[in-house]
């Protein structure tokens, strides 16, 4: 399940014994007072800065700001197949209590969430994809190893593996052949199709799961408008809610033919869905200045802040978007804004919805604050991996 390397031994150079104590996975490069060039993925045996006591066991990398990965922090425990194949049942079992015949499209593994640092797994059916989260992370796990085991105790037939710069990387398969994407899946008993090989993420947006069926409960009788609509998710099931009329909006053409395919895949009225390419500020502008609005409006971009150094951009970017968005939204109507950038907290997300509304000289209520569902879960002491937003407002 691991690549066995030899194992070095690093040094805190500050007190952050009970950060990690407490389930902080990540030790940051400047946190440590050695840091050797040696292969990424080499494990690591963590020492206090005080006394050289051991704190934590993980892997190394020595190119990422974060310089390790803990594994665990039980003292002299081994970092071997054991360990893993223990955490990989953990979460497994964990699904199960949860995961119901009505959605086979799911996160098995949730990287530091599971114990399982860098490794993410999501199953679509009979398929499973795997994506590892930086070259530290490549050369800890044995991705072969992992996907015998996932065949094994799933009714998985093909695993394939994705890279996070699929330019330079190819999608590679595993075990059994390469699927003809799109694969089907259900969430929630919603027939949906995912492109595991060339689409976004491990082909779906597996994270809104539950605000998906949110909006379904909030939909009947009004007029849906799903800004960065991708493939329909909130779209479809707006429309099983009993929406009026939808409108998809999204830049990607092929996205949004997706899209109808999964409005009419559900047995959907094809006269109630709209798809519309253009760029959503451009369009959400146009329809403000023509005094077009709609009873719902979903905002759900792609993460405007993907580093520290994007931030102050992204914040100018969610504020526009966010008060575009109540500009177009009837009163006494409702706006969902959602974010999935690990740099804004929820708390900052709220004050940015707060000034957004303000400057569409408009009141809000919040009816919902939420996040990610149950099979994407984090350590408590860990806000930054809790990354996805889901602000649901009643606007006056």
């Amino acid at each position: 399940m691991i690549q066995v390397k030899k194992s070095i031994k690093l040094q805190l150079s500050k007190n952050l014994v009970k950060k990690i104590k407490q389930g902080h996975s990540w030790v940051y490069r400047q946190a440590l007072r050695n840091t050797p060039n040696v292969e990424p993925g080499t494990q690591a045996i963590l020492l206090d800065n005080r006394g050289g006591r051991e704190v934590a066991r993980g892997f190394y990398s020595p190119n990422s700001p974060i310089a390790l990965r803990i594994c665990t922090t039980n003292m002299g425990e081994e970092i071997n197949s054991n360990w893993a194949i223990r955490n990989m049942t953990h979460a497994l079992n964990g699904r199960e209590a949860f995961i119901d015949s009505n959605t086979s499209g799911y996160r098995l593994f949730n990287g530091e969430g599971d114990q399982l640092p860098g490794l993410v797994c999501d199953v679509y059916g009979e398929h499973a994809v795997i994506k590892l989260d930086g070259e530290a992370a490549e050369g800890f796990w044995d991705v072969g190893a992992i996907a015998g085991w996932i065949v094994e105790n799933l009714k998985i037939k093909t695993v394939i593996q994705k890279f996070r710069n699929p330019e330079k990387e190819k999608t590679k398969v595993l075990i059994g052949v390469e699927p003809k994407s799109p694969i089907s899946f259900k969430e929630n008993g919603v027939q949906f199709t995912a492109d595991i090989l060339k689409g976004q993420k491990t082909g779906f947006f597996l994270d809104q799961r539950d605000n998906r069926l949110r909006i379904q409960r909030i939909s009947k009788n009004k007029s849906v408008l799903n800004v960065f609509g991708y493939t329909g998710g909130f779209s479809v099931f707006a429309g099983l809610g009993n929406a009026k009329h939808v409108i998809t909006l999204d830049l990607a053409k092929p996205a949004l033919e997706l899209a109808n395919q999964h409005w009419e895949l559900n047995g959907l009225d094809s006269s109630k869905h709209k798809i519309i390419a253009a760029d959503a500020f451009e369009f959400l502008d146009e329809n403000m200045k023509k005094g077009n609005k709609w009873v719902l409006v979903i905002l759900d971009p792609p993460s405007f802040a993907p580093s520290e150094e994007s931030l102050p951009k992204a914040i100018l970017a969610y504020t526009k978007l966010i008060s575009l968005g109540a500009q177009v939204t009837e009163k006494n109507g409702l706006l969902a804004a959602a974010s999935c950038s690990s740099h804004i907290g929820q708390e900052q997300f709220l004050e940015i919805c707060a000034e957004s509304i303000s400057k569409a000289r408009r009141k809000a209520t919040v009816i919902g604050v939420h996040g990610q569902p149950m099979d994407h879960p984090s350590p408590l002491i860990m806000p930054e991996l809790r990354y996805l937003k889901f602000i649901l407002m009643k606007l006056n």
